[in-house]
């Protein structure tokens, strides 16, 4: 079967589906068994595919130290078993890493995964999302921090002096009965 139009005979392509044949001026290739199909039977399952799995991923997690290994879709179940025990034998397998990471701080159990956790950028220890903030996980702070703490006191001392000598006026009301004359506006206008 050839495709196109009679003005355009090499235009489009028919389906290869030996149900479809129908004519389509933007066809699809299969990346598996190389063959056309139109939009309706482009996909591995619908044209049933023999070769579906050529570039497809698998992720086999190891039962001693629960590493994760990729392996490809042309491995068969023997395949897998080889590199689960080329795995085994190779030393990277250690039953005492199947213990997952907690957060360290006393008394929190939560696991930490790659979505919940959080290193902290003064003590760069990584702590579960519950305990991110510095005073939440005992952060040791640089003695800059406590410098710069310390001239904070003094200024808020300061604060506190003029907040105690308002005497109990406030700042932006005035009392209902007096009326206050009008400011002068801050900006000039030319």
């Amino acid at each position: 079967m050839s495709g196109g139009t009679e003005a355009f005979p090499d235009l489009g392509r028919h389906c290869q589906h030996p149900d479809c044949h129908q004519l389509d001026f933007l066809p699809f290739k299969c990346a598996g068994c190389h063959d056309v199909f139109c939009v309706e039977h482009r996909s591995y399952k619908s044209h049933d595919c023999p070769k579906s799995d050529h570039n497809s991923r698998k992720v086999i997690i190891c039962e001693v130290c629960s590493t994760s290994i990729e392996t490809t879709g042309h491995d068969g179940e023997e395949g897998q078993k080889v590199l689960l025990e080329r795995h085994r034998k190779s030393g990277n397998c250690d039953p005492k890493k199947k213990k997952k990471p907690t957060c360290p701080v006393k008394r929190c159990k939560e696991i930490l995964t790659f979505s919940n956790n959080n290193t902290c950028k003064t003590c760069h220890l990584k702590v579960c999302l519950k305990h991110r903030f510095p005073a939440d996980h005992e952060c040791n702070k640089p003695a800059k921090a406590v410098a710069v703490a310390a001239n904070g006191g003094a200024w808020n001392r300061k604060f506190l002096a003029a907040f105690a000598s308002r005497n109990g006026k406030d700042c932006g009301k005035s009392e209902r009965g007096s009326k206050s004359p009008p400011s002068t506006p801050s900006v000039r206008a030319f």
